[in-house]
């Protein structure tokens, strides 16, 4: 999914503005005061480019009601919005991936309900797709704006790396764990991994717990159920995660390399693994990173396979379903207004939706076919397209989907499941102790 991508979604990017030339864009008066309309949002490009664009766009066409942004990089973003927040004093716009965060803002009484403005504005609503919607919602009010682009994580592979090895693509979980001593006895790395980044490792994970148990197995965890950890298709899962990190399923060192560095992207387009778990946004990375490595068919991509005698649907998705921006409860009615403006004419206008295809990616807005057709990334476009639409579940990132106490232990743990200082058991225990708060 994460996509934290994270969250994700701008993990891999995350290296354009230095940490403290950010923070000190803020100024010394914070957000949210004097009545100016802030908005703070990841950086990264290709995707800054993009936002910054829409905000421009915006700032020219209304001149009365100005927006002024800030960028940070992932991790930074998260430390300094949970403070801001927490101390009253949150920009206007709150960017973010919804789910357990977007929940425990609600609870706190930090951001505003947009229900009724949706329901004034129900053609805002029409145009977006309907999935973005169920993270932006918390007991059955929308708290958030969906926006940017859905990002299903995918299963990427170097067609070369294949070729040269002579096999196939995996059609199942079996043909994974063979696949793994035939690249290793090349000396290619059968999958890349940024482990440092934690994230990266949960991927796998989620895709398991869903081709093994279906939804509901996680379902279970998100409605605090106890002891969902302890599952048997859980501890599954869990188990044949080890099982492909004992058979060096993985480069190694893998907990040492970092998604912020795009250090696992390169080992994919440059050969030296075979296979990566990653977003969708990885497509445009490795299309601005890697050389000739896409435009002349090297990437290939599907969806998980399944595990043989899963329950899972094969053709359910996890990763982010959107990106979504808050309003700060805080915000003045000044500041109120230009936000829901610019959510109504700023958000996903023809030109933002041209910049994401043009990167690569799926913006959630309906009635793009003929655009995503006619892109020079038409196949994966409409692969993530159809990916995303026909799912019959698509879950969000963990990290995302949980709150923010859990996904910190979720993290802590998958880390320690990757390096196998944890047992299948153990994990589902200190995860069961976190579960429901």
């Amino acid at each position: 999914m994460e996509i934290h991508l994270s969250r994700r979604t701008l993990l891999g990017l995350a290296a354009g503005v230095p940490v403290s030339a950010a923070l000190a864009a803020c100024g010394s008066s914070g957000p949210g005061t004097g009545g100016e309309t802030t908005y703070w949002y990841l950086n990264g490009q290709p995707q800054e480019g993009v936002r910054a664009g829409a905000v421009d766009a915006f700032n020219k066409a209304r001149p009365e009601e100005q927006i002024k942004d800030t960028t940070f990089q992932n991790d930074a973003y998260k430390t300094k919005i949970k403070t801001a927040i927490g101390a009253g004093r949150a920009p206007t716009i709150i960017w973010g991936w919804g789910g357990g965060t977007l929940r425990s803002y609600v609870k706190a009484g930090q951001v505003e309900d947009l229900t009724p403005w949706f329901d004034e504005h129900p053609e805002v609503k029409k145009r977006l797709l309907p999935s973005s919607f169920a993270a932006a919602t918390v007991d059955g009010k929308i708290y958030a704006m969906p926006g940017e682009t859905v990002q299903p994580i995918i299963l990427y592979y170097n067609r070369k790396v294949f070729d040269q090895v002579g096999v196939e693509p995996p059609k199942s979980w079996d043909d994974i764990m063979a696949l793994v001593p035939r690249f290793n006895a090349k000396g290619i790395a059968p999958f890349a991994l940024g482990g440092q980044s934690r994230w990266t490792n949960m991927m796998w994970l989620e895709f398991l717990f869903d081709r093994i148990g279906g939804p509901e197995v996680f379902q279970a965890v998100i409605e605090g159920e106890k002891n969902a950890w302890s599952d048997p298709r859980a501890i599954t899962a869990l188990t044949k995660v080890q099982e492909l990190v004992k058979a060096d399923g993985f480069i190694k060192g893998f907990s040492s390399i970092t998604a912020d560095s795009n250090a696992d992207q390169a080992l994919l387009y440059t050969g030296r693994a075979a296979m990566m778990l990653h977003g969708a946004w990885s497509y445009g990375i490795q299309q601005a990173r890697g050389g000739d490595f896409v435009p002349s068919g090297g990437l290939g991509y599907m969806n998980f396979p399944p595990v043989e005698g899963g329950k899972g649907d094969p053709g359910n998705t996890v990763g982010n379903p959107a990106q979504y921006l808050s309003l700060s409860s805080k915000a003045d009615s000044d500041q109120k207004k230009t936000a829901k403006d610019f959510f109504a004419r700023g958000v996903l206008q023809q030109e933002e939706v041209q910049k994401w295809i043009d990167n690569g990616s799926v913006p959630i807005r309906l009635g793009t076919e003929k655009l995503l057709a006619a892109a020079k990334n038409a196949d994966f476009l409409q692969f993530t397209y159809d990916t995303a639409t026909k799912a019959k579940e698509f879950g969000q990132s963990w990290d995302q989907a949980l709150s923010p106490t859990a996904a910190e232990t979720l993290l802590d743990n998958i880390v320690k499941l990757f390096q196998l200082s944890v047992s299948p058991q153990q994990f589902a225990s200190n995860l069961n102790a976190v579960t429901g708060t």
